[in-house]
């Protein structure tokens, strides 16, 4: 009875944790010394949108060390932190109506948070994405990867 009780409680678990709903939503750190935590983020294909919620760990202004989280293709990357520079602080480093950014969060003074929801289907699979941190100092080191599950 005791074998048969356990293997039940088993099936149970394994039931249970296949039926789950996938996280269709992420807490991302940043943190002193220009680093995101995570630094990689995985979004199942079978969520409609996707949240993150970017908290700003440090103790900082967001004048002298912000942090925001901004999505972009892989490729565009490069020339998003480059307008975006030109753009300056008022915009928070990133060219207003810029259609290669796909998400973003305000700039973030330390201790604040601030929340982005964006619909998956602006992800394919198999496509390379990078988040980074478009404040000047930071966006050349303070980076992530995101891909879409299949």
């Amino acid at each position: 009875m005791k074998f048969r009780l356990t293997l039940t409680l088993a099936a149970l678990m394994i039931a249970g944790t296949a039926h789950a709903a996938p996280a269709c939503s992420i807490d991302v750190e940043g943190r002193p010394g220009k680093q995101f935590g995570p630094d990689h983020i995985v979004v199942p294909a079978t969520c409609q949108e996707f949240t993150v919620r970017l908290i700003h760990t440090g103790k900082n202004s967001k004048e002298k060390a912000g942090h925001n989280w901004v999505l972009t293709k892989t490729e565009d990357i490069d020339a998003v932190m480059v307008d975006g520079i030109k753009a300056g602080a008022s915009s928070d480093f990133l060219a207003p109506g810029d259609g290669r950014i796909l998400a973003k969060t305000p700039m973030l003074g330390g201790g604040e948070t601030a929340t982005v929801t964006f619909p998956v289907s602006r992800l394919r699979a198999g496509q390379s994405y990078t988040y980074y941190c478009s404040f000047p100092a930071h966006a050349q080191h303070m980076r992530g990867t995101l891909v879409l599950q299949r």
